[in-house]
């Protein structure tokens, strides 16, 4: 059976898993549904037609599935997905979507997402993401898996960030980031490929080194980004056929081509 304070609020309709935990004061709305061993931290907010996963950890003050800050919204039936094993510390806010875009903002597995960082509405967040405080994040942002931003990160509506990446403190992203690359600036800007966290993932030598030839044909070789990307797709026809079925260098360099290929907003440079 869920452990539920006495004080907290649970409004009839809410669903609510086996080892569900719901802290003091907190308030769980009628259209929620928790998945279980999921943790509610004292005073923290559920709300909107939410679905939260099992094994999550949502600590205090944190309110999520608040309807958008979008003056476009008009109180349709939007959504929150959220998936396992995620962590949202104090004061975290996550959105709904609007029906603009999907009509749904989506949060993937095991995510730390540390205290104060917004999730706008129709974000998309992949699994293994890492969001320092004070993060913020406009509508219609993508991150892709494995993801670090750093602390008070700030992401224009619609930008993409592509696996790997990781900011530093303070970094504005006002256009797409292609996977595996650092970046930093008040417009975000490359520096080399975040060679440390590829290391702790088991990327080998050998593939960081195909990495700093794909991050040269495209920001050192002086060529556009659409001469890049057809130089990058040639190459990895030419991989596909001579490196063996299942090679990670034909993973990595498809995960970058199939990212420039989507690119709406262009990329950092």
């Amino acid at each position: 059976m869920p452990k539920i304070h006495p004080s907290a609020i649970v409004e009839p309709g809410a669903q609510l898993g086996v080892g569900v935990e719901v802290g003091a004061h907190a308030i769980i709305g009628p259209d929620v549904v928790i998945g279980s061993g999921t943790v509610v931290g004292a005073r923290a907010l559920l709300d909107g037609r939410t679905t939260i996963g099992s094994d999550n950890q949502i600590h205090a003050n944190a309110v999520i599935g608040s309807i958008p800050q979008d003056k476009k919204y008009a109180g349709e039936p939007t959504v929150l997905e959220i998936g396992d094993r995620n962590t949202f510390r104090e004061f975290v806010t996550v959105n709904t979507g609007t029906i603009q875009d999907q009509g749904c903002t989506r949060i993937g597995n095991d995510n730390w997402i540390m205290a104060y960082v917004h999730v706008a509405h129709d974000c998309v967040i992949g699994n293994n993401v890492t969001l320092a405080n004070c993060t913020q994040l406009g509508g219609h942002v993508v991150l892709d898996d494995w993801v670090t931003l750093g602390g008070f990160t700030g992401v224009h509506q619609f930008c993409r960030i592509g696996a790997h990446v990781m900011t530093s403190v303070g970094t504005t992203v006002l256009q797409d980031v292609p996977p595996y690359l650092m970046c930093a600036g008040q417009g975000a800007k490359p520096h080399g490929l975040n060679v440390e966290g590829l290391r702790r993932r088991g990327f080998g030598p050998e593939q960081i080194a195909a990495l700093k030839q794909v991050y040269r044909t495209l920001y050192r070789s002086g060529l556009g980004l659409d001469e890049a990307r057809e130089q990058l797709e040639a190459r990895l026809v030419a991989l596909r056929s001579d490196a063996p079925i299942g090679s990670p260098f034909i993973r990595d360099l498809d995960c970058m081509v199939s990212f420039l290929a989507q690119v709406t907003r262009s990329i950092i440079r």
